[in-house]
């Protein structure tokens, strides 16, 4: 199966400056900055950019498992628990399968600090739904 390229020009990629670092059927690697473009308002890590992070190594896994020219993956459910603060430097996020299956993918995230400490763990359920043509996605 050939993969286009991820695009990260003007997307969330992009905004809050995640790297992907790794990325196969059964592991998506990533990391991302801890800095203003991922703080909250009182200077630490938001939830919210964590969770950001879970869904799309989860998705890019999600698509490492589906043929694209058939098919494409979308989040339906994430949840995540936030288990240390974190002010600075970078997060790396690792995604696993727990379930591959021909309708639905689910995905354990854990997302650690530079000395591995768990910072959040997550878990992503896609859909894989039949692709269409471009632009025309209905939803």
């Amino acid at each position: 199966m050939e993969r286009r390229p991820l695009p990260r020009e003007n997307t969330l990629l992009e905004a809050l400056g995640i790297e992907i670092t790794l990325a196969t059927a059964e592991r998506v690697e990533a990391r991302m900055p801890v800095d203003r473009r991922t703080h909250q308002p009182f200077g630490l890590l938001h939830g919210g950019a964590s969770v950001a992070l879970a869904e799309t190594v989860a998705s890019v896994g999600g698509y490492m498992n589906v043929d694209p020219a058939r098919e494409h993956v979308v989040g339906i459910e994430i949840n995540a628990n936030h288990m240390r603060a974190k002010r600075d430097g970078e997060v790396r996020a690792l995604a696993t399968p727990i379930h591959v299956g021909r309708r639905t993918q689910v995905w354990d995230v854990r997302v650690t600090d530079e000395a591995g400490r768990l910072v959040c763990v997550s878990r992503c359920t896609l859909a894989v739904v039949p692709s269409t043509p471009e632009g025309s996605e209905k939803g």
